[in-house]
């Protein structure tokens, strides 16, 4: 089945995960700016990384017929340097425009701060300003539940954002059904020990129907799995699961969210 990862950080991956990804059927990605592993000590660091996000990335990707896009940010982790934070805000309309660019993200909280609040809220003016969709990034484990609620009443408080063109991420059982509820896209990220493992997802699909769900492998730094979709397109085929409800979690519905950035083409295979 042709899948497409919405969230997959392929700067922290080899070219032979490309090549693996193509061989099990990825068609399309789409890779959030984020942590380098490190703080990053100024704006210039930035600006490499996000020609290397709209320029490079898709360039690798298309040797093993992978669409590539991105999304552009600060993120949560580097967001209690405000200063730094504004300086980059101000540096990302200069990229909005190219090609491969889906919006803003992915942005959110990390510790739950006062300085991360106000970066968050900068960048949903970017959004507006530009007309971008939002990929939200929520904290992990025990912070998970109060970040994602603020996030939300962030998002809900401001009327000038459109639910439906925002994508929370990295969402788990106890925060799911608030974001759907709330009228935003919801994305479960599969890692192998936390987040959301491929059994759980399936566990939330078959709870919440597949409505607005997306399913990423987000492919990071740390301990994670590029070929985690194709991990739930199997636990869902052994579940019995339609495979209609299958497709629309793993390639129907980013496919919907993506196209409503305008930029989105639909692969062809």
């Amino acid at each position: 089945m042709d899948f497409i990862d919405p969230h997959l950080h392929m700067v922290s991956r080899t070219t032979d995960d490309y090549e693996t990804l193509a061989r099990m059927g990825c068609v399309a990605i789409s890779e959030p700016a984020f942590w380098a592993g490190f703080d990053r000590g100024s704006a210039d660091g930035f600006r490499d990384y996000f020609e290397q996000l709209t320029a490079v990335e898709p360039r690798r990707a298309a040797q093993f017929g992978i669409q590539h896009y991105c999304w552009l940010c600060i993120n949560a982790k580097e967001a209690e340097n405000v200063s730094l934070s504004r300086e980059v805000i101000a540096m990302i309309p200069e990229f909005l425009d190219r090609p491969g660019v889906l919006g803003i993200g992915e942005i959110g909280l990390n510790k739950n701060t006062k300085n991360e609040a106000t970066v968050f809220l900068e960048h949903l003016d970017l959004a507006i300003e530009h007309d971008q969709l939002i990929l939200i990034h929520t904290p992990h484990l025990e912070d998970k539940y109060q970040g994602t609620r603020m996030i939300l009443d962030m998002l809900c408080d401001d009327s000038r954002i459109n639910p439906d063109r925002v994508l929370v991420d990295h969402v788990e059982e106890h925060t799911v059904a608030e974001v759907l509820d709330r009228g935003f896209w919801a994305g479960m990220t599969l890692y192998p020990v936390t987040k959301c493992t491929p059994d759980r997802a399936a566990d939330m699909i078959e709870r919440f129907g597949g409505e607005r769900l997306l399913a990423n492998s987000a492919g990071d730094w740390g301990v994670s799995k590029p070929t985690a979709v194709p991990d739930l397109i199997y636990q869902m085929r052994r579940r019995g699961c339609d495979e209609a409800l299958i497709r629309k979690v793993v390639h129907d519905n980013p496919s919907e969210f993506f196209a409503k950035s305008g930029k989105f083409v639909e692969p062809v295979r």
